[in-house]
């Protein structure tokens, strides 16, 4: 990953001045087809590195996702001929691939990493006509969090240079949010906004990175550190503690970052709340994109980037009616283990309401909760042997969503680990309100997030050798979250969830995103109301109406994202199968599991081809 775009252009020169006849065999060796092979796959690996190079290059983010910190004290450009620009990179990297390698003479890693790339920029190709159709702020993913989740998460401080980068990030706010309210208001005025019910969590997210010290009206004697002076505050205490600076610096970078806050980040929040608040008095109530320009285009665009399949909004709904149907049989089921009399709808509320489910909404509470998720990864991190052959290296951390995103955050998500080590992977639960957090449903959620869940597979992915960086790095929703989902599978056939309401919490969770098919779809395409999608999850699933609330308007600024899980989960089970029978007894489940994860993210016509391939030769060797 450190290897700089000047050393590999320097390999790849070197390689491109000798034919495959002259690297120096000499003329009286004939290579063979094996050594032409190796020659052309290594040089397309080592090409394929400049190339992602260059594309970090254009992202200082991106890069301090990586790890790396060549433009740690920069932002991201997001204006319209940086996106253009970053197309005509992507589509010039494909042009010369075609013209400068030689596809027969790849070895099968290499042909993927090939395809793989053809496929990335025709979905790259499809995208680009709706750029303007994502809502830029939302309360999921929208930018006035995700900048103070950025530096809180992702800048981390080591050195003096590292506290100085943080304070030339936050004096450069101005320009990056305003790029993006620039943006939004350019979708604004093509008739591209969010539903009304979106600004109050936005409005509600651009206040809080601006409440508190430094930042007026302060309070008569005390206020607390506002969100990012908090943050900074403890990462430059910690380089004191360390040694690392002297007091009197510490003293001179908090001044800087006051003055950066108060001067540059609280206007560029102003005005972004400026207009927020203008386009929430136009906003509609309108839940779906089907109210957008070329809805019907957008809409089966999403579901094909986000499912990698052909299916249609009608077979997505129809299946995940079918689904829901079969799990609430085998809910019943459990129904009747735990001695409950009455009908499936009471039992959820049940399950809903009563106390012995719920940690106190109170900081112990809060901590128990951790530490027993924390518990349970440990556990399945000592069981894995018995269905896995290879093991991440990256460390796994649980941690509750910070304050000032929890209110309007999802339930819980994962974030990866830096590639040098410097950041392990988070499993971050949301704990705002432990209504919404069952313990029942604890062991599963957390295996999802963890392991043998996302941090498994995209630690895995990211430790890979012999794969160019944009693999390893890169990623399919329908892969990765049906992996997360077939990981809440996996432990019940391992002898976990032998309580049977904890097995009815891994139940839940596949309802849910069972009926996350329905919804979805009804939302973008059947255009339902979200009052009625909600109303959808309350009557099909145990989760509280909070729960259901929240996750409704999840998938109305998220369209299509939400039927990835079930998708992926589907073709991994339906692909297991399908090898149990052709193999039989000398079917192994950690050489499956193997077969699944050695290639990384993959889209999933590929992934049944890559077991296709390993059935056969499994057959073959037999």
């Amino acid at each position: 990953m450190m290897r700089t775009a000047t050393a590999i252009a320097a390999v790849l020169l070197l390689a491109a001045c000798t034919s495959p006849t002259q690297s120096g065999v000499p003329e009286t060796e004939v290579l063979t087809v094996a050594d032409v092979t190796v020659d052309e796959s290594a040089r397309l690996n080592d090409w394929f590195e400049v190339k992602f190079q260059e594309m970090v290059a254009r992202s200082p983010m991106r890069q301090t996702y990586l790890g790396i910190k060549d433009d740690y004290g920069q932002w991201d450009d997001v204006t319209e001929a940086h996106a253009l620009g970053d197309l005509e990179l992507q589509r010039a990297t494909v042009a010369e691939m075609k013209e400068s390698f030689d596809y027969e003479k790849l070895d099968p890693q290499a042909k993927l990493s090939w395809r793989l790339a053809e496929y990335e920029l025709a979905d790259a190709e499809a995208q680009f006509p709706f750029r303007d159709h994502e809502y830029i702020f939302n309360q999921m993913h929208g930018v006035q969090s995700g900048i103070p989740a950025f530096l809180v998460n992702q800048h981390k401080v080591t050195s003096l240079a590292d506290a100085k980068a943080y304070i030339s990030r936050l004096n450069g706010i101005p320009e990056y949010l305003g790029q993006n309210v620039a943006n939004a208001r350019a979708a604004a005025a093509k008739g591209i906004m969010p539903p009304r019910f979106v600004y109050d969590y936005v409005l509600a997210d651009s206040r809080s990175v601006i409440k508190g010290e430094p930042f007026p009206p302060l309070a008569a004697n005390w206020t607390p550190d506002s969100p990012l002076l908090a943050d900074f505050r403890g990462k430059v205490e910690a380089l004191v503690e360390a040694g690392t600076i002297p007091q009197a610096e510490a003293d001179t970078l908090m001044d800087d970052a006051k003055t950066a806050l108060v001067e540059k980040v609280g206007p560029a929040y102003e005005a972004a709340i400026a207009e927020m608040k203008a386009q929430a008095e136009v906003a509609t109530t309108d839940d779906g994109i089907w109210k957008l320009p070329d809805a019907d285009a957008y809409y089966a665009m999403r579901l094909k980037h986000i499912t990698t399949t052909d299916m249609s909004a009608d077979e997505i709904h129809n299946l995940g009616l079918a689904e829901v149907a079969r799990i609430q049989d085998e809910m019943r089921g459990i129904m009747v283990e735990v001695g409950f009399e009455g009908t499936l709808k009471e039992f959820f509320e049940f399950m809903r309401i009563d106390p012995q489910f719920f940690k106190p909404n109170t900081e112990e509470g809060k901590a128990e909760y951790l530490a027993e998720a924390t518990a349970a990864i440990d556990q399945m991190r000592g069981d894995l042997p018995e269905v896995f052959k290879t093991f991440p290296k990256a460390e796994l951390i649980v941690k509750a969503v910070e304050p000032f995103r929890e209110k309007s955050a999802g339930k819980a998500f994962y974030s990866r680990p830096a590639p040098d080590g410097s950041r392990p992977g988070t499993y971050y639960a949301n704990l705002y309100r432990m209504q919404d957090m069952p313990t029942y449903q604890m062991q599963a959620l957390a295996f999802h997030e963890g392991i043998p869940g996302h941090h498994m597979q995209i630690a895995l992915a990211q430790e890979l050798e012999g794969i160019p960086s944009f693999r390893k790095y890169g990623g399919y929703t329908a892969y990765t979250e049906g992996w997360g989902l077939y990981s809440e599978l996996l432990p019940k056939e391992m002898g976990y969830y032998s309580d049977p309401y904890d097995d009815f919490g891994r139940l839940a969770m596949e309802i849910w995103r069972a009926a996350r098919l329905v919804v979805d779809t009804g939302i973008h395409d059947k255009h339902w109301t979200r009052e009625q999608a909600i109303q959808y999850l309350l009557d099909n699933t145990p989760n509280p109406e909070g729960d259901c609330k929240k996750a409704i308007e999840r998938y109305i600024v998220m369209p299509g994202q939400a039927t990835a899980y079930k998708i992926g989960m589907l073709k991994i089970v339906e692909l297991r199968q399908t090898a149990k029978t052709a193999l039989g007894d000398q079917f192994d489940i950690r050489d499956f599991h193997d077969v699944v994860l050695r290639d990384g993210a993959v889209p999933l016509a590929v992934l049944e081809q890559n077991v296709d391939t390993w059935i056969a030769e499994s057959k073959q060797a037999e």
